[in-house]
């Protein structure tokens, strides 16, 4: 843990330094030991990917992880057949699923978004709340600080992000799974840091399956469909979009002007 505070704390480029630097390490090592050269890549490279996931936007978690077997190609030190190359890509994949860059990129959710929640959306204590797609857990531990009452559980697609968040999130229900295909009727509150491009989905989906009553928040990103029950500016400038069911306060669709007019 000391280390993972180290990285996320250390100004930039000192954290993608401080991961090329081990990688490199573990992998001289690694073949200092007469591991395979294939073997001696994967390891270092999936240490940088697995930091890669405390790197605070997605570029930087791009160099993060890729940096190390990039700088390895270049140098021509190794030797390697061409499909070992695509280990390391591999394993980014396998950290950030395609399908799961369609709703939205790996996006933390900053500590204190969501310290003001309660007070526009309350809930009673021991009230189910979901975070659809929650990543390494920093959205379930911001829903935590609003919500220290309530049931928190976790959805997330890729299984290794899913680890991650169960270890660093172990009072929180965290399962791997599709937050489109999973029931959401059974929860007081859903929280989603998605893309704009996600949010007509979750709309409909809300509206077929959160129970009357139930919130639906969003992070940055308008339910344009709908009118906000509240909204506000969080810590950092991004807004929280907070929508109660079951949505009586539908926009109407804009006025059209007949032809010739």
């Amino acid at each position: 843990m000391k280390i993972a505070r180290a990285l996320i704390h250390s100004p930039w480029p000192l954290p993608a330094l401080m991961v090329w630097a081990a990688a490199w390490l573990g992998f001289v090592g690694l073949v200092a030991l007469g591991v395979g050269p294939v073997a001696a890549l994967a390891l270092p490279s999936l240490g940088g990917v697995a930091a890669s996931l405390l790197g605070h936007s997605w570029w930087r978690r791009l160099m993060i992880g890729g940096g190390f077997p990039l700088s390895l190609a270049l140098s021509g030190v190794v030797s390697l057949p061409a499909w070992a190359w695509l280990l390391p890509l591999g394993l980014l994949m396998l950290i950030y699923p395609l399908n799961a860059w369609r709703d939205a990129p790996i996006f933390p959710t900053p500590h204190d978004a969501l310290s003001a929640l309660s007070s526009h959306a309350p809930l009673p204590e021991g009230a189910r709340v979901l975070d659809a797609g929650c990543g390494a857990g920093h959205g379930l531990r911001a829903l935590r600080r609003a919500y220290p009452q309530a049931q928190l559980h976790g959805l997330e697609w890729s299984w290794p992000l899913r680890a991650v968040c169960a270890l660093w999130c172990p009072w929180a229900r965290v399962r791997q799974g599709d937050m489109w295909a999973h029931d959401w009727s059974g929860y007081a509150l859903v929280y989603l840091f998605q893309r704009p491009e996600s949010m007509p989905r979750a709309v409909a989906k809300a509206r077929a399956e959160l129970p009357a009553g139930a919130w639906l928040v969003s992070l940055e990103f308008e339910a344009t469909e709908l009118l906000a029950h509240a909204h506000y500016p969080a810590p950092g400038g991004r807004m929280v979009w907070i929508y109660q069911a079951p949505f009586p306060n539908s926009k109407p669709p804009a006025f059209e002007r007949p032809p010739g007019e």
